[in-house]
């Protein structure tokens, strides 16, 4: 089986994963990175979480190759459901998770996140959101994807700063999605190493300001009222004000 991180960027995506990464692993299961390197899937299963990118035919089939041969691993991705996710879903051969945040607030962190590796000579792939405008168009993708995650079934739905503010909950609601035993030790611990404040001194879980509602001050009223305009009835369907 392979459980399927997803979640919008700059939304506690990473921290997500890894937490998952880090429960999963105490029953045992296979490290995703090393399932990379032992089927030779570099160029499906990139970067450092182990992003599977679009969920396609051609890309699912070959990470179920291990899956099939009895390893459970964990992977990450930011896009869409698909026909494909679909069956292997119900067929029980992928449990898949989904996590989002205010889009205010993720595409405030993408553009600064881009700038920054930008001005150090890094440019990752946010960089090109050079712009207001770019930056809007950019997250607009990524809230239409948040509507398909939400009618797909037997997906747990997390939201960022229910993470961030109630931890506990939504870590127990994790557990008992991923059907582990909350009372052992190891489960505990992993839960406790992740837990915010803890979490955001870890390395690889792009962790930089993450404050609630930041997009407040970072953009002018005019920008504010256009962002209310463009993902007004997105964000009431999210649970934020608009």
């Amino acid at each position: 089986m392979i459980v399927l991180s997803v979640g919008m960027p700059r939304a506690g995506s990473g921290w997500h994963y890894n937490l998952i990464h880090g429960l999963m692993k105490t029953t045992g299961c296979a490290d995703a990175r090393e399932i990379r390197e032992a089927y030779r899937l570099q160029g499906i299963l990139t970067e450092v979480n182990c992003n599977i990118g679009v969920l396609s035919l051609r890309r699912l089939g070959m990470v179920m190759i291990p899956a099939l041969a009895g390893k459970t691993f964990v992977i990450k991705a930011h896009s869409g459901p698909t026909v494909w996710s679909r069956l292997l879903s119900t067929m029980g051969l992928l449990r898949i998770t989904y996590i989002y945040r205010d889009p205010r607030d993720a595409m405030l962190s993408a553009y600064e996140y881009g700038q920054r590796a930008l001005a150090k000579g890094r440019p990752n792939a946010f960089s090109h959101l050079s712009d207001f405008e770019k930056t809007v168009a950019f997250m607009e993708d990524y809230v239409r994807i948040w509507e398909k995650w939400q009618v797909e079934k037997n997906v747990l739905i997390a939201r960022y700063e229910d993470l961030l503010q109630g931890y506990d909950a939504e870590s127990a609601r994790l557990v008992e999605f991923l059907q582990l035993d909350r009372s052992r030790q190891e489960v505990e611990q992993v839960i406790e190493g992740y837990r915010p404040g803890k979490a955001d001194e870890q390395q690889g879980l792009h962790f930089y300001k993450g404050k609630i509602g930041r997009f407040r001050t970072s953009y002018s009223l005019e920008q504010q009222s256009d962002l209310a305009e463009r993902f007004g009835s997105y964000l009431e369907k999210m649970g934020y004000h608009v």
